[in-house]
């Protein structure tokens, strides 16, 4: 029988990180917010992340076989759904560096691992990593056969691979200063020339993956890395996604960590991996938003008789708020238990995480809004949540992978592979 229980040691770890989230990040929006520009702002999460880094929230979303604390990906899941509707930004921080392991994590060899990993296991300091792929041209399409591939070039030339590039809405790629995350997991298009793709050559066979550290940005010239913008965002406020520009930057050939070849699988399984994770960072903020509207149902009359839950619009608003999240939840979580238990092949349990990405982010807006209809007026003050929630819903579908250029897409390739079963991802053959 399928269940969807906690057991003992998950129950404690969702009161291991509410106490995180009480402790630590309650009342740091209030603080960071004040800031005009979203650098400012971000730059402003610093001792809250710091505080919560010695809380053990980052190693909590690495698995305990490298040494972090995560029992399952599921624990990923629960860790999110607690805390990203109380601080987005900081957890997105938390996750851009999760997710910017992951290639290390999932693929990486035992001294890469040793070599990298210990600063984001030492629960000290203030460690950032990155995954950076995503480019100012847009990378839907980078492995299309025919196409422009990534930007970002890396030609090799003596004991160093020169790289050339820019890129976008990579999460904490600058660092705290401009000068680079503790770990930068650098997505680059191998290029003999540093010249356009070929057209008669599969993409997929030049991405790398540079493990880019902040001693190698300080070994550079100061024009070789370069942030050009940090882009103020619409939601995720205090987060940074900074546009970068790399020219003739050096990277030391022994920072490979895949190469041609063997990097865009690992690129495809962590972004796979986050799909998911997606999914939970979205019930969390639904959650949030229905917590706060039931409350409100529950103790308000709006100047009647009784209260505004017992009133039948108010209701089936919560209702339909209600049901997309415990919809979405049960999603993800089958999606990050299919990851490492199964049913089905990897692409199998792929469909179930592009489920986990697309449903959640997609109801998020709605989820909200409804929520906020049952406030009514005074949900769109700004001193309000509901604002800041709404804001950060919209992001969802568009970002890891936005759902109508990729995950979508992922999803029509699946649907139209000549061996694809529906139900292989429920049922074991």
């Amino acid at each position: 029988m399928v269940s969807f229980t906690l057991d003992d040691r998950q129950e404690a770890l969702v009161q291991e990180v509410r106490a995180i989230g009480k402790n630590v990040l309650s009342g740091a929006y209030d603080v960071y917010s004040k800031h005009l520009d979203q650098r400012s702002r971000f730059r402003a999460t610093q001792p809250y992340y710091e505080r919560a880094i010695k809380a053990g929230l980052l190693q909590l979303l690495i698995p305990a076989a490298v040494g972090g604390k995560s029992q399952s990906f599921l624990d990923s899941a629960i860790v999110l759904e607690e805390l990203h509707g109380l601080d987005s930004s900081i957890m997105i921080h938390t996750v851009g560096t999760a997710l910017g392991l992951l290639p290390l994590i999932l693929a990486g060899t035992s001294e890469q691992k040793e070599r990298y990993l210990e600063p984001f296991l030492s629960g000290e300091g203030a460690p950032l990593a990155s995954l950076a792929h995503s480019e100012p041209q847009g990378t839907a399409n980078f492995l299309e056969r025919g196409g422009k591939g990534l930007g970002m070039t890396a030609r090799k030339a003596g004991d160093f691979y020169l790289v050339n590039g820019e890129k976008l809405w990579t999460t904490n790629l600058a660092g705290w200063d401009d000068k680079g995350a503790t770990l930068t997991c650098l997505c680059v298009r191998y290029s003999e020339d540093g010249g356009p793709e070929k057209p008669d050559v599969d993409p997929a066979d030049n991405v790398m993956i540079l493990a880019v550290t902040r001693e190698i940005v300080a070994q550079n010239d100061p024009e070789a890395f370069k942030v050009l913008q940090e882009p103020d965002l619409m939601g995720h406020t205090g987060a940074s996604g900074p546009h970068t520009r790399y020219t003739n930057f050096k990277v030391p050939l022994d920072a490979v960590l895949f190469g041609p070849g063997e990097a865009t699988p690992v690129i495809e399984q962590a972004f796979g991996v986050t799909a998911a994770l997606v999914g939970a960072m979205a019930v969390g903020t639904m959650r949030a938003a229905f917590e706060r509207a039931l409350e409100f149902a529950r103790r308000d009359n709006r100047g009647g008789s009784v209260p505004i839950i017992q009133r039948q619009s108010p209701a089936d608003l919560l209702i339909d708020a209600k049901i997309k999240i415990d919809t979405s939840r049960m999603i993800v979580w089958k999606a990050v238990d299919a990851l490492e238990n199964g049913p089905g092949s990897a692409s199998e349990r792929f469909e179930t995480c592009l489920e986990a990405k697309i449903y959640p982010s997609d109801s998020a807006i709605s989820c909200v809004w409804d929520c906020m209809q049952v406030v009514g007026m005074t949900s769109y003050a700004q001193d309000a949540v509901f604002p800041r929630l709404l804001n950060d819903a919209a992001v969802f579908s568009l970002f890891d992978g936005g759902n109508v250029g990729i995950r979508r897409r992922q999803f029509q390739r699946l649907l139209a592979s000549k061996d694809y079963q529906p139900w292989a991802n429920t049922f074991r053959d």
